[in-house]
């Protein structure tokens, strides 16, 4: 009696041993091997083409660091910063806005800045010796426009004699085009309208595109995909690129960060806009405009307030 059940013991053991080895040979097959060798076909083969994209890696991040936002709704939010486009070296602690309106910044990051201001037809007739005795290195000057509704390229009425005021003074010049292109055919067509003109110029700073969504009004770019704005982006920053100027990209906080594309534009300048005390972006910029209502002697009015951190006369 004590052989049989001894008999039957070993048999359930075997038993079990030969249920358990079954089950993790099949854990493994579907686990690790059933799908290695196959490719899963995509309903729409299309839906992964992205034109002029060099890693598709770059639409993730992976080392966990994140941009803090506020929204009216939610409050605090957070998106994932891209890593491997290259965050601001600036501390925000470290701008200091004087009395005359001017922020400066001093921190050891840069030896340097400058300060400058970026103007248009809108305002008049300025007195560009009197600006730059206020202590102004360089301005921004509006050369045209593409209108929002029409598409229609418009030149500033003022460009030419705010570019010689402004040099005859002794001021550094950069240039920069209202842009509402929804091609990059349109982009392509506002770079080569701004390189004809500034062929005759001397330009020591930036040529910026300057594209804009159109708020409180129906405008012909208020349906323009995230794809479009970057094509078109690399559109005319690589015109103004191969006519040897240095091509840049002007945004807002908002549109920087929820609609701009950044790793596919994080090689060229850029040209924030935040008007705030302290800039609160969280990537590389080399340029800042912080005020919309800044006021310089020589000019009447406001006038947008910027401070650079390169010396792009210098060559």
């Amino acid at each position: 009696m004590k052989l049989k059940k001894t008999n039957f013991f070993k048999a359930l053991t075997i038993f079990q041993t030969i249920i358990i080895f079954s089950l993790v040979i099949f854990i493994i097959w579907f686990c690790f091997i059933k799908n290695s060798g196959l490719a899963i076909p995509a309903s729409n083969p299309e839906i992964r083409t992205r034109p002029i994209i060099e890693k598709e890696e770059t639409f993730y991040q992976y080392d966990g660091r994140k941009i803090i936002t506020h929204d009216s709704t939610l409050g605090e939010t957070f998106i994932p910063a891209f890593a491997d486009v290259p965050a601001s070296p600036l501390n925000p602690d470290n701008f200091v806005k004087e009395k005359n309106g001017f922020i400066s910044y001093n921190g050891s990051e840069v030896q340097k800045t400058f300060t400058g201001i970026d103007i248009s037809e809108h305002q008049g007739n300025i007195d560009w010796q009197t600006v730059k005795n206020a202590g102004i290195d360089f301005v921004m000057i509006r050369l045209g426009y593409r209108t929002y509704g029409g598409g229609v390229i418009t030149i500033d009425n003022s460009y030419a004699k705010n570019i010689e005021g402004a040099q005859n003074a002794g001021i550094d010049v950069g240039i920069y085009f209202y842009s509402q292109a929804i091609n990059t055919d349109e982009a392509i067509e506002e770079a080569d309208t701004v390189l004809n003109i500034i062929s005759n110029y001397n330009i020591t700073y930036p040529v910026v595109f300057d594209w804009e969504l159109v708020f409180n009004d129906k405008a012909r770019t208020d349906s323009i995909g995230v794809e479009t704005l970057a094509d078109c982006c690399v559109a005319f920053c690589e015109r103004i690129r191969g006519a040897g100027y240095t091509p840049m990209i002007y945004q807002n906080l908002s549109t920087a960060i929820h609609k701009l594309d950044m790793p596919r534009i994080k090689d060229y300048e850029f040209w924030l806009a935040e008007y705030s005390d302290k800039p609160s972006f969280y990537y590389e910029y080399d340029m800042w405009q912080y005020s919309s209502s800044g006021t310089v002697p020589g000019i009447s009015g406001g006038v947008d307030l910027n401070i650079c951190f390169k010396d792009y006369s210098a060559g």
